[in-house]
């Protein structure tokens, strides 16, 4: 019992009453030398006081925060304050959670997927690249599928600038996103799916044909495409009158000089023309990229198209 006007002392068994904090770890401490004890009975047993135990709540926090040993000494000897350790240790934490953030997103398609420990070690390598690294790689594919070919530079560098830039803080999906990406321009047959449509354009520009699309044209395609959806969406047949029509429309708009929009042989070739430049892989590609970089998602276009390619080829009727 403390005399009046004595200060307040407690043995090791009365901190570890007032903190919680069990006497082994608290004599750690002590021995550590965090918390030199402020005198001693005439036995030897060590006494605390109140400043004693300030000190000791303050050595638990910063212990509870991840804080080594070290630094914890550091602070309480003057030679760093605790800001400069917690903004230390904020972006120590930030590290972490990235880390384990990448690590979740890895796991959650190794679920996702039942991938063998090979493709695990590949996703993880994916997941871990830096932004230059993920740039490159994307740059190394746009050269590759265009590489020799007579391509529309501009279309072909708007193609190239579209990158994957994923945030500081990215979401699972993002990171699964970014994955499935990198693992889909590595595809060998997405390359050759790829470069063969830019062998297409290239032939196509060598032949004169006029490669840009403008404004007006890209929003009659868009049209066309919503009124095939809607369509689709009823369950019409591409073979009806109204796919005919549609059909009659996109031939009518669509045909060259020289070229009867009603000629059979004409709408035929109209249909593969539109029909090489579907695929849901080529889509997917933009999908991908547009979750990465917190696009606006934009509905699939691929059953759509597919519908005016069956309405063309029905409306020219069978081959001869």
């Amino acid at each position: 019992m403390t005399a009046a006007g004595a200060t307040a002392m407690f043995t090791i068994g009365e901190l570890a009453k007032r903190t919680g904090l069990p006497v082994k770890t608290i004599r750690f401490y002590s021995d550590e030398g965090l918390l030199p004890p402020t005198d001693r009975t005439p036995a030897g047993y060590r006494l605390y006081d109140t400043t004693a135990l300030a000190r000791l709540e303050l050595v638990r926090t910063l212990r509870e925060l991840g804080i080594g040993l070290a630094e914890v000494s550091a602070v309480l000897v003057s030679e760093a304050t605790v800001a400069q350790l917690a903004t230390r240790h904020v972006d120590a934490l930030d590290e972490q959670i990235r880390a384990l953030t990448l690590r979740r997103a890895v796991l959650r398609a190794v679920a996702k997927r039942g991938s063998e420990p090979e493709e695990v070690k590949l996703m993880n390598k994916l997941a871990s690249m830096s932004d230059g690294e993920r740039k490159r790689l994307l740059d190394e594919f746009w050269e590759e599928v265009s590489a020799g070919l007579d391509v529309d530079p501009d279309f072909y560098e708007w193609m190239r600038s579209a990158k994957p830039e994923l945030p500081e803080d990215p979401t699972p999906e993002q990171l699964e996103a970014w994955i499935e990406l990198a693992e889909l321009v590595k595809d060998a047959d997405f390359r050759r799916l790829i470069r063969g449509m830019s062998e297409r354009h290239s032939t196509a520009r060598a032949e004169g044909a006029d490669m840009s699309a403008s404004q007006a044209q890209q929003e009659r395609w868009f049209s066309w495409n919503s009124t095939a959806q809607a369509a689709l969406d009823e369950g019409v047949d591409p073979d009806s009158a109204r796919g005919r029509e549609l059909a009659a429309e996109i031939a009518s708009t669509s045909a060259p000089a020289g070229r009867e929009s009603t000629d059979p042989a004409y709408r035929r070739e109209l249909a593969e023309q539109i029909a090489v430049g579907i695929d849901p892989r080529a889509e997917h590609y933009w999908r991908l990229l547009g979750i990465i970089n917190g696009w606006e998602p934009f509905p699939s276009r691929v059953a759509a198209a597919t519908w005016i390619v069956e309405a063309l080829r029905a409306s020219a009727g069978p081959a001869a």
